[in-house]
């Protein structure tokens, strides 16, 4: 059995989702965010991602991480560099546990997920659910990209996988 987990970046909230399993087969799934307030300091802020995801690659010992690639609007440059800072410090608390991370850009994951690289939240959301067999909706969106992310993983890890036997 494999477990991946999924990292949807983000100051405000980032998500985390966690799928562990073999092929197309999952066994578990857990996710949440890391929720940060706009009232306290940037470096604050990172810091309280980076340490909330030290404990649960503690906790939870991945194969492998998977991250969001991050990505800028050209309207909003500086929310491309914010993130950045937050992916950065992403990276960081992977190479710390010696976890194998990867980045994947959002428009791949929607793609394999969805069948479509400009799926809305929504629509992604729904691939995600229903890959995982749940009725009730995952929120927030922010979860439902990090475990995306996840299963992509973990689709991606087992074909390696099988191609090596």
């Amino acid at each position: 059995m494999i477990k991946i987990i999924g990292i949807d970046p983000g100051l405000s909230a980032t998500g985390v989702g966690i799928v562990k399993g073999m092929g197309l087969k999952i066994d578990d799934f857990s996710f949440g965010t890391i929720h940060t307030s706009k009232n306290t300091s940037l470096p604050n802020r990172l810091d309280q991602i980076f340490s909330n995801l030290l404990v649960v690659l503690k906790d939870e010992k991945p194969d492998l991480m998977v991250v969001e690639d991050v990505f800028s609007v050209k309207n909003f440059p500086k929310a491309g560099i914010t993130l950045g800072k937050v992916s950065g410090v992403v990276l960081l608390a992977g190479c710390r546990f010696d976890v194998p991370v990867t980045e994947v850009p959002v428009r791949e994951a929607k793609q394999v997920l969805t069948g479509n690289g400009n799926a809305t939240k929504m629509q992604l959301e729904k691939a995600v659910r229903s890959l995982l067999n749940l009725t009730t909706p995952i929120r927030p969106y922010h979860a439902s990209d990090a475990l995306g992310l996840a299963l992509l993983g973990l689709f991606r890890h087992s074909a390696k996988l099988a191609q090596i036997a």
